[in-house]
């Protein structure tokens, strides 16, 4: 596979959507949808488009900070990454990085400026919002105050992937917030967190080796795969408080999913596509 491309880390990019379009789709129920709105094809675009620039934006800048401290020296479930292999130097990484800055600017301010009222309140707190998430996106291993070898890389992923992505993205097509919409973006970010966490479980041994004290890590074996579980089955209940029972169909694969896990230690990796795109499966069935 070329390197550029395998640095982008394609196979995560479902799971930064799926917040966006579960809260896009719920505007779009409460709105009583139009196929030919112009304006909210646009915003949706435009937010597909903003996220997917912040993901990769995060993990090229995840790869540089791991790279940067040796941390991903040695790969023992998964290819290395182009930076690692030797197939791409610091220098490239930078340059990707310094583009997708520029295309997460580019988007977002876009994005904002569609959807929301020239210098109303709301204008700037977006803007703001967008500024926090590249630095986020960015310092998850990358710089001093880096804040996944911290272990809180659980809450940013929650927040990003979860609660932002969902109520932004209900916000932005309608102006408006319901409690209902927050519980959904915090169920929708659980399993998030869990693709973290089960990566996390992957590579526990080499975490600690090298100082990078992940949640998973501090929990150990046995904690990490009960909060592993916990993170599916309050999403589920989270869902069904908010009356989406169609999201209890994705029951049968998440339970051969936390069988893998529990009886596995090794191969987890094959798992993270598993987890991602039932991630998104779960956000679509929440809108039936």
């Amino acid at each position: 596979m070329n390197p550029y491309i395998q640095s982008l880390r394609l196979r995560t990019l479902p799971l930064s959507i799926s917040g966006i379009i579960l809260g896009t789709g719920l505007a779009a129920a409460d709105l009583g949808f139009q196929m030919y709105d112009l304006r909210f094809w646009l915003v949706f675009a435009l937010a597909i488009c903003t996220t997917l620039s912040l993901q990769i934006l995060s993990n090229l800048s995840n790869e540089l900070g791991d790279a940067l401290k040796g941390t991903d020296s040695v790969q023992q479930e998964r290819a290395a990454y182009g930076l690692q292999s030797g197939a791409l130097t610091e220098q490239s990484i930078r340059r990707m990085i310094g583009l997708f800055i520029g295309l997460s600017v580019l988007f977002g301010s876009a994005l904002v400026w569609v959807a929301l009222p020239l210098w109303s309140a709301a204008f700037f707190v977006f803007l703001g919002l967008g500024l926090l998430a590249i630095i986020g996106a960015m310092t998850y291993t990358l710089g001093k105050h880096n804040y996944g070898y911290k272990g809180l890389g659980d809450i940013g992923v929650f927040l990003f992937f979860g609660l932002l992505s969902t109520m932004g993205g209900y916000y932005l097509q309608t102006q408006t917030m319901t409690y209902q919409v927050a519980l959904c973006g915090a169920a929708i970010g659980l399993p998030c967190v869990g693709v973290l966490n089960l990566n996390n479980i992957r590579d526990m041994r080499n975490d600690l080796t090298h100082g990078k004290r992940t949640l998973a890590s501090r929990l150990g074996t046995i904690g990490s795969r009960i909060y592993h579980t916990a993170l599916l089955v309050l999403c589920l209940a989270l869902f069904c408080l908010c009356g989406h029972f169609w999201t209890l169909c994705i029951t049968p694969v998440w339970a051969w999913h936390l069988w893998f896990v529990w009886s596995h230690h090794e191969r987890l990796d094959k798992q993270m596509p598993v987890l991602m795109l039932t991630t998104l499966t779960v956000a679509l069935l929440a809108l039936i």
